[in-house]
């Protein structure tokens, strides 16, 4: 297995990955919106997509992160917004290679850390627990756009 960083040749191996974390997580299936996102995301430069490949160059899994600021401490860091592994290959090792790789990449950039949110139900908690990620017991808060 290697860890690459998504680039435009990779965007035909993301999108299906990507498209199925959507679905996870309750979204409809739209393997061109999830496409178009991905592109869009790398074209821009707006996100770090680490990309899991097996020795045949096939999609194991992917993490995306995104840039963000803490204010209080003046410092950036990244926010691990999407972590998917294919099904077929769990269990395998993947998830922790990603994980490893993000924080890697953070601690290269010289980065205060990485953040994460997801469901109280995601049975990746264990992983992240076991790979010394702490829950922060700080609040928090989502306002939704009626609008959208």
């Amino acid at each position: 297995m290697q860890i690459v960083f998504a680039n435009n040749d990779h965007i035909d191996l993301v999108s299906p990955l990507f498209d199925a974390y959507r679905v996870f997580y309750k979204q409809k299936s739209d393997l061109e919106g999830s496409r178009k996102f991905i592109q869009d995301r790398i074209k821009n430069n707006e996100s770090t997509v680490l990309l899991a490949l097996d020795d045949d160059h096939n999609p194991l899994g992917f993490t995306q992160l995104f840039p963000i600021f803490s204010s209080v401490t003046a410092q950036p860091m990244y926010v691990l917004n999407d972590l998917f592994v294919n099904p077929e290959t769990r269990s395998k090792g993947v998830g922790t290679a990603l994980l490893n790789a993000a924080k890697e990449f953070c601690k290269k950039k010289g980065y205060k850390g990485l953040v994460l949110q997801t469901e109280t139900h995601n049975p990746a908690q264990e992983l992240y627990k076991h790979l010394g990620w702490e829950a922060d017991p700080d609040l928090h808060f989502f306002w939704k756009n009626p609008d959208i």
